[in-house]
């Protein structure tokens, strides 16, 4: 499942994501919160989760800025990386075996951050016009906060690649890339998997394309006026993860 407008809004608790999660755990029914959140360590979105009322274990949580260290460790272990991002983004890449550095990285990776500097993204074009791969850890355009909408990592990627002429790899939702990490993590099958989440373009988009069951949930950003634009159709629309408790048995 999603986390922000699945399980939090505005880190408050969605009403009934509490009864929710203690149903899986009653059922023993495996999941993982699977955010584009960048930011924040397992450890951090955890202690978030509790704050807001919720009790999610940090081996409960798969960010993309794991998904994104781990498929860099895949294609290149032991590279180097100049990075922009927060603390989430910086300690997966060293668990990764990742060195960070601002001198011929072997890759360029955004993240997202709740300041970016002006002077890092300038860094980040020269150093891909240079012949640094680019890598983003998701697509998703803006962020949630209680003024509005914040630029997010997609936006700042599509600056940099007008400047330079060279698009990311995006890593996270909706890549398949993070979904088949999910269910490894999980050890789970995508037929008997079902992916929840508030966004069609990235939550149900990435499990239709996995082959899980989909649920979108209208606690979130989208509404269905919203979600029938799409061409592709969540398996089911419910309003929230607490009409989904009674269900679980």
């Amino acid at each position: 499942m999603d986390m922000d407008g699945v399980l939090v809004h505005e880190e408050q608790a969605i009403p009934g994501a509490d009864r929710f999660l203690t149903r899986l755990r009653e059922r023993g029914l495996p999941f993982l919160v699977l955010t584009n959140n960048s930011i924040y360590t397992r450890r951090d979105l955890s202690a978030r989760l509790r704050a807001s009322g919720l009790e999610v274990p940090e081996e409960a949580i798969f960010t993309s800025a794991l998904a994104t260290a781990n498929f860099l460790h895949d294609q290149r272990p032991g590279g180097s990386a100049f990075v922009i991002g927060e603390a989430g983004l910086t300690t997966a890449m060293h668990e990764a075996g990742y060195t960070l550095t601002e001198r011929n990285p072997d890759y360029v990776v955004l993240g997202e951050t709740r300041i970016y500097s002006f002077g890092r993204i300038t860094q980040a074009i020269r150093l891909i016009v240079n012949g640094a791969r680019f890598i983003a850890t998701n697509p998703d355009a803006t962020g949630p906060s209680n003024e509005g909408p914040l630029p997010a990592t997609g936006s700042v990627a599509a600056l940099i690649s007008r400047a330079t002429g060279v698009d990311p790899y995006f890593v996270g939702k909706p890549n398949p890339f993070m979904m088949r990490s999910a269910l490894n993590t999980l050890d789970a099958h995508s037929e008997t998997t079902a992916m929840i989440g508030d966004r069609m373009d990235t939550d149900v988009v990435a499990g239709l394309e996995a082959g899980l069951h989909t649920v979108l949930v209208l606690s979130g950003v989208t509404t269905p006026e919203m979600a029938d634009r799409f061409s592709y159709r969540a398996s089911r629309v419910v309003d929230s993860v607490a009409d989904l408790v009674d269900e679980l048995g």
